[in-house]
């Protein structure tokens, strides 16, 4: 399995205006770059009182440009050579007086110069405002916010909490990681743009009594990562999540349950009102008809005691069943006989896509091999019949699915 280049072929400006935020562009790029981005860095007079081009050079591997009259461009002109190849403009940290000049339309550096100067429609210009918090309430910032995006900006954040002067509040720029996530989504195809998706993800918890209960394996990457990748998309996600301990992905609204019927109810209310259900979930089948009031206790005797279970609705059928369903997607997660399963559940739940994997192959681990079972057929994801990383087959499945929708729409 290769490493994962989300960033492949782009070409990005990072430009980065003065505060104590600096330090954290570094490692921001050095994830860009690591994700296959050629990064060319500008600084204005005022980041680099707070980390040096030295570091940003030996991150990028690329010279750092800091004047707008520099000698060494060929024509002079750095605030056009820098803009007409690049994919996006990232500002991080993005100060107050930065916002306020682009804002105004000033243009009285490099930085603010060449993000005027940038081909709009080719050229996106992202921001990562970071600032103290009264800084960020203020009238003027807020307002100086609300033109930059009416201007077409993406504002990414800011973050709350501890600040470098001592106090807590807005104001903060995201973290590294936070940034990057929302990077590469603002540079992804959007082809669920305007959709509702629904997802379901991990496993459920059914109680036995107050500490033990019947679960399975799944670690939920899969639907997490679908998540992110449907929100990539540009969709409006919403994932109700079993009992796991993953991150949220940037963007996605969640809910936690822990029980099948606590899914259940959690996902039929906003069924009806979401385009696209994505059932990734590994619902137990079963539950313990009673829980018991107290832990069972061992008596002596060497007969285990009898749990009597009763079998749970099925979350995926009765979605489907609706008078007027979303677009529905399960998953089966065997053991054998994968291609087999998987059809018999196309058909008893009546639904246009089923994703089988192997279970026991898959549970725990980053990677994973899909198998797409249709009315039409079957065909492997990856489509070379491999394995890839779970990220990776998510944006597969969701670009698939997304080619379904608007076939159906057409």
């Amino acid at each position: 399995m290769s490493e994962r280049l989300d960033l492949a072929g782009k070409r990005l400006v990072l430009g980065l205006s003065g505060g104590i935020a600096c330090y954290k562009a570094a490692e921001l790029l050095r994830l860009l770059v690591k994700a296959g981005a050629e990064v060319r860095v500008v600084m204005t007079e005022a980041a680099r009182q707070f980390i040096t081009p030295v570091t940003m050079q030996a991150l990028s591997g690329q010279p750092v440009l800091s004047d707008q009259w520099d000698a060494g461009q060929p024509n002079n002109m750095a605030h056009i050579n820098l803009t007409r190849e690049a994919d996006a403009v990232v500002v991080a940290p993005a100060s107050a007086d930065l916002i306020a000049k682009l804002a105004q339309g000033r243009a009285d550096e490099l930085l603010s110069l060449l993000c005027l100067a940038r081909p709009i429609a080719d050229c996106p210009l992202l921001l990562a405002p970071a600032m103290n918090r009264e800084m960020w309430a203020h009238p003027a910032t807020q307002r100086n916010l609300a033109q930059v995006r009416d201007d077409g900006a993406i504002v990414l954040g800011p973050g709350n909490g501890d600040q470098a002067c001592g106090e807590t509040g807005d104001g903060r720029m995201l973290e590294a990681e936070e940034l990057f996530e929302d990077i590469v989504s603002a540079l992804s195809p959007k082809p669920l743009a305007g959709e509702r998706v629904l997802i379901t993800a991990g496993p459920t918890f059914e109680a036995i009594d107050p500490v033990r209960g019947l679960t399975n394996r799944s670690s939920g990457k899969m639907g997490f990562a679908l998540a992110r990748a449907a929100r990539e998309a540009g969709a409006q996600v919403t994932l109700v999540a079993g009992p796991v301990h993953l991150p949220t992905p940037r963007g996605v609204t969640r809910i936690d349950v822990q029980s099948a019927e606590q899914m259940l109810d959690a996902v039929l209310p906003l069924a009806a009102t979401h385009g696209l259900f994505i059932a990734t979930a590994a619902v137990a089948d079963w539950r313990p008809a009673k829980l018991a009031d107290h832990k069972i206790k061992k008596d002596g005797k060497k007969v285990p005691p009898g749990v009597e279970l009763s079998e749970n609705a099925d979350i995926l059928a009765t979605v489907a069943a609706l008078p007027r369903p979303p677009f529905c997607v399960g998953f089966a997660a065997e053991s054998e006989q994968l291609a087999r399963h998987a059809r018999e559940k196309l058909v008893r739940k009546k639904l246009p896509l089923v994703v089988g994997n192997l279970g026991p192959a898959t549970f725990g681990r980053d990677d994973n091999a899909l198998l797409l079972v249709d009315a039409q057929g079957e065909r492997p994801l990856p489509p070379d019949g491999g394995t890839a990383d779970k990220l990776t087959l998510a944006r597969q499945l969701v670009a698939e699915i997304a080619r379904r929708r608007a076939t159906d729409a057409a």
